[in-house]
């Protein structure tokens, strides 16, 4: 970075336009509001140009200062990965992996890949955090973690998709539930005669269904809404409902028969896709490449038909 890009004003700036206003770039980074506008003014003065719009409500970047802020992120990722090979060239097996995932990944993840990993490479520590398809593409694509486990995110200039693996979304009933006796995949208007649970619309599931919905020109009115899987699996568990999620996410009730994942006759669901996404451009450590290469091959969810819809047998009358 040139002397003239300094590195605490461009924190101050970054922080500021991420959490929207000056005072919560303060509390953030525990210094006064008016330290922040200052050195703000300063890098403004020095690169003559405007950074940010003072709103009512806070502050927004200008085009400027959107580049800025996105070159400063990019910037602090570079430095750590380049410690973090500094780190490797000087034999040392120790490695940080932060990783962004949806929930439906959690159990895939746990059941067995992960465990194996770390018997290869038992040094290396992880940080993992849940969020929705919107969220895991912001926070990659900003930087904040090493790699996205995500279902089904839109098209993004910023990611890359490492591996992509399709995953319907199927219809997940009881065992035994009068859809699964029909013996044949289901038309999505069917699943409008029965109460539905479905993911916010800021999930990758609920989106596809959206545009499902568009396209056969029908709409579903969800029973529940919720930002949880696990919340779902007991909706339909209870006998309240039913719901739309890809197998891999259920693949332990699945494997128990305690709920059953039906095929759904429509060309969006069924072209749904399991992605993992680094941010374009950057080049990962060797902790987090490598383990970004073991999931891809491991976990179901990136390998098509694993953990697939059933179409089941129709019972004998």
């Amino acid at each position: 970075m040139s002397a003239l890009l300094d590195h605490h004003r461009l924190h101050y700036l970054h922080e500021a336009i991420r959490l929207g206003s000056l005072r919560a770039a303060a509390e953030a980074l525990d210094v006064n509001a008016s330290v922040i506008s200052r050195q703000i003014a300063l890098l403004e003065k020095e690169l003559g140009l405007t950074l940010v719009e003072r709103l009512s409500r806070g502050i927004r970047a200008t085009e400027a200062g959107a580049l800025l802020v996105e070159r400063f992120r990019h910037w602090q990722a570079d430095q750590a990965d380049t410690v973090a090979k500094l780190r490797e060239l000087q034999g040392l097996k120790r490695g940080h992996v932060d990783i962004v995932l949806g929930e439906g990944f959690v159990s895939d993840l746990m059941s067995g890949p992960l465990g194996r990993f770390w018997q290869r490479h038992p040094d290396l520590t992880m940080a993992f955090d849940l969020a929705g398809t919107n969220e895991v593409v912001n926070a990659v694509a900003e930087d904040r973690y090493h790699i996205g486990l995500v279902f089904n995110p839109g098209a993004d200039p910023r990611i890359s998709i490492a591996t992509a693996s399709r995953q319907p979304l199927c219809a997940i009933v009881p065992p035994g539930h009068v859809l699964a006796r029909l013996g044949r995949p289901l038309r999505l208007r069917e699943l409008a005669d029965h109460p539905l649970g479905l993911m916010h619309p800021s999930y990758g599931t609920r989106q596809i269904v959206a545009m499902a919905e568009t396209a056969e020109r029908i709409a579903l009115s969800p029973k529940l809404a919720t930002s949880s899987i696990n919340v779902l699996r007991h909706f339909v568990k209870s006998g309240l409902g039913l719901t739309l999620l890809p197998a891999f996410s259920i693949a332990a009730d699945l494997a128990d028969g305690s709920l059953a994942a039906l095929p759904i006759d429509n060309r969006q669901l069924s072209s749904s896709e399991a992605c993992v996404i680094t941010r374009r451009g950057r080049e990962l450590p060797h902790a987090a490449g490598q383990l970004l290469r073991f999931l891809s091959g491991q976990m179901r969810a990136f390998t098509a038909g694993a953990a697939d819809c059933k179409t089941p047998t129709r019972a004998r009358r």
